[in-house]
């Protein structure tokens, strides 16, 4: 049967520009992808990097969601249905909040794993007895994850193809993540099947995108063992707990760790306690940075602004701690209550929502009452913190010490969020994924003007193979 697969397009915050729309490929549609291609044809359609065609005929539509573009996938969905052509939602929306979703927007809910659903789906297509929801049967193991399907992406168009992920969920609950919902878990991939990933993509710089890179400590120091001696520069997220484990921080310098994404959300103490974030002792946050600094590896931290703790003071008290710290990129957000979350029900209950529109709820808009402040200060703030962050005063104050970090401090912060609109303009005249290989090489490039030895020897690897999969081909001295 033909499957497609769509990806409805994001709707931007004001401080994106279209090269968040460009940053990687779905790897949650690939994952469905893989799980059907051996008796299936697919294809992916990303409305975030072309206009979606909804006049072709497949026999099934698949609709990844989220909260914010569940609107828009309805629509798609109509366009489909109205031609007799049944539509499956799925996503991380859908398995937290199955519920909240409109009966007669989708033919199919698919709650949980594509591991554990779409081959039911599939069988049930084909005999003519679909059902309204399918449901993941029993937990999910690491044998069980499936690889994406690397192979059906068009590189061109991103800016990054290099993503892998190792896990899914995440080890802790706190209150406003989608992984505080009833049916989310923590397991990690089987570690053939991410070395199997990382040489897929052909490439030695990897970004990985688990919610928590390190939630099993014991896994993750066997896998950082394995790619040790593999010469990979890499990206993670992380929670700020790892800096008690000093043993395992240096095994992610030693096996390349470059960046942490960490979930700081506060400097107040209150805020934090507010959501249940327990693994975050703000005591001992400056000690974190230092020890992570120490290390060579650079911080993206992220800060979430609207806790039950906040109050108009604490933008500016944020920004002199950011500065102060050089925490070297910051993701700031509005408190979000997710439906599906504890947040959500908490906020539900006492009657804070202030907008039951879907497509608002994307960390950029105040859709709740908060308790310190008004809705207008939120908002205000939130876009002051931005300005205030990637101005050039205080982009020049974070800088880095570490001399070999600052070619890529200096091209995330001027080229992707001081000067974005610029840096958008030149991927669409060179392609996206030129742009994101040439800022990996200048990255890479020491003071004294050589390549690593980790981008020479990606540079000179050539395209690989992986469980039967051939990695896209690449003009490499072209792109060098």
């Amino acid at each position: 049967m033909r499957v497609k697969l769509i990806q409805p397009r994001m709707l931007k915050r004001p401080m994106d520009t279209d090269i968040k729309l460009h940053m990687a490929p779905p790897l949650g549609l690939l994952t469905v992808a893989a799980v059907l291609m051996p008796e299936h044809t697919v294809s992916v359609e990303n409305e975030n990097i072309a206009p979606v065609d909804t006049t072709d005929s497949p026999d099934i539509v698949g609709i990844s969601v989220t909260v914010d573009v569940l609107p828009r996938a309805a629509e798609i969905a109509r366009q489909y249905r109205s031609r007799g052509i049944p539509v499956v939602a799925g996503g991380i929306h859908i398995t937290t909040a199955a519920d909240t979703v409109p009966e007669d927007a989708f033919d199919v809910l698919c709650i949980g794993a594509a591991e554990g659903t779409w081959r039911d789906i599939m069988t049930d297509l084909a005999a003519g007895r679909l059902q309204k929801r399918y449901r993941c049967k029993g937990p999910l193991r690491g044998e069980d994850i499936a690889s994406p399907a690397y192979e059906l992406i068009a590189e061109s168009p991103y800016l990054y193809c290099n993503v892998v992920h190792t896990s899914r969920g995440c080890p802790y609950r706190c209150d406003f993540c989608y992984n505080s919902g009833s049916e989310h878990q923590y397991v990690n991939r089987r570690i053939e099947d991410v070395l199997a990933d990382i040489r897929a993509t052909g490439q030695k710089h990897i970004l990985f995108i688990d919610d928590n890179f390190t939630g099993n400590p014991a896994w993750t120091r066997e896998f950082l063992q394995r790619i040790r001696p593999m010469g990979l520069l890499w990206n993670a997220a992380a929670s700020i707990d790892i800096v008690r484990d000093e043993e395992l921080l240096d095994l992610m310098r030693d096996s390349g760790c470059r960046s942490l994404f960490i979930g700081f959300e506060s400097i107040d103490p209150h805020s934090i306690s507010s959501v249940h974030k327990r693994q975050n002792n703000i005591e001992a946050y400056e000690h974190a940075v230092a020890e992570i600094h120490r290390r060579g590896i650079m911080i993206n931290g992220s800060f979430v602004f609207g806790l039950d703790g906040d109050t108009p003071e604490t933008f500016r008290a944020t920004l002199e701690w950011i500065v102060k710290n050089r925490i070297e990129t910051v993701t700031s957000h509005i408190l979000t209550p997710y439906p599906g979350t504890v947040l959500y029900e908490r906020m539900r209950t006492e009657g804070r929502l202030l907008t039951d529109d879907l497509s608002k709820y994307n960390t950029a808009h105040v859709i709740f009452q908060p308790k310190g402040m008004t809705p207008e200060e939120l908002m205000q703030g939130y876009l002051w913190m931005y300005r205030q962050i990637y101005s050039l005063k205080n982009i020049v104050r974070r800088r880095p010490q570490a001399k070999h970090q600052c070619m890529t401090y200096w091209l995330f912060n001027l080229l992707y969020r001081k000067y974005g609109s610029f840096t958008d303009r030149l991927c669409r005249l060179i392609t996206y994924e030129r742009i994101g290989r040439l800022a990996q090489l200048l990255a890479h490039y020491r003071k004294s003007g050589r390549k690593s030895a980790a981008w020479q020897a990606d540079a000179a690897a050539p395209p690989v193979e992986a469980e039967g999969r051939r990695a896209a081909p690449r003009d490499l001295a072209r792109e060098r």
